[in-house]
């Protein structure tokens, strides 16, 4: 295959980006979308110019660090992580733009590498249990309702790879944020700071300069692990309800 790719390009923060545009050949249709960029890393180095910095781990769609905005789509045209798309969702002779994540709390650090510290700090703020527990319990040994585990479950498949950020028309976190919080709010574990998990968690969302949510649905549509627009609404039930506690 013979593409044309028109890639974001940005020094660094600070720097005025611009898209440029490259041609690469001899590309399979059974390369990931990362291995291609590698692909053109590779001729950039040979020629002497800067590769094409972008961000990548695991490259086996579980941690959702290679995160891009492709022809205009959060991780492409198919339903996955960028390193789980193939090349052969493209066809010969295909211009391909690929950007970075477009959102004012996610600020470009290199090429389409951008800054995601700020979901970081939304978990920092409530996304986890502080009890002290000891030792790993048995499993069985707190009895969960299985409607539960498997609410729970989904939701932990989250792996804040941002999709929903990008995607979203106002740059929203909250599918992001819901399913964190939706995670530990339905387990016995996570009861105790049920109040304070939403109420911080969704502080911190706001204060992080994320927009807000008008409930436009591009969040789901692009999460790549399939989590659902009722997470939200599950969420803002939380909300209200420790809102309502902490008034009284």
């Amino acid at each position: 295959m013979k593409l044309t790719l028109r890639v974001w390009r940005q020094k660094n923060a600070d720097a005025e980006g611009a898209m440029s545009t490259y041609e690469v050949d001899g590309i399979s249709s059974d390369m990931s979308f990362l291995e291609m960029l590698d692909t053109l890393n590779e001729e950039l180095i040979l020629t002497g110019e800067d590769p094409v910095a972008f961000d990548h781990d695991c490259r086996e769609g579980i941690c959702g660090a290679c995160s891009l905005v492709i022809n205009g789509d959060a991780h492409g045209p198919e339903r996955t992580t960028t390193c789980q798309l193939h090349m052969r969702s493209f066809q010969d002779g295909d211009t391909i733009d690929v950007e970075p994540w477009r959102a004012s709390a996610f600020p470009v650090i290199k090429d389409l590498v951008v800054d995601r510290t700020a979901f970081d700090r939304i978990i920092q703020a409530g996304g986890y249990v502080t009890a002290p527990t000891g030792a790993a319990p048995e499993a069985h040994a707190t009895p969960v309702p299985k409607p539960d585990a498997d609410f729970a479950f989904e939701h932990a498949e989250c792996i804040g790879c941002g999709a929903c950020v990008a995607a979203c028309p106002n740059g929203a976190a909250m599918l992001f944020t819901s399913a964190k919080v939706n995670h530990l709010n339905v387990l016995p574990q996570g009861a105790p700071e049920r109040e304070t998990r939403v109420l911080d968690m969704v502080a911190q969302m706001d204060e992080e300069g994320f927009g807000g949510c008008t409930l436009a649905g591009e969040c789901a549509t692009a999460c790549p692990k399939g989590i659902e627009l009722v997470s939200i609404t599950g969420m803002n039930k939380e909300w209200l309800r420790a809102a309502r506690k902490v008034k009284r």
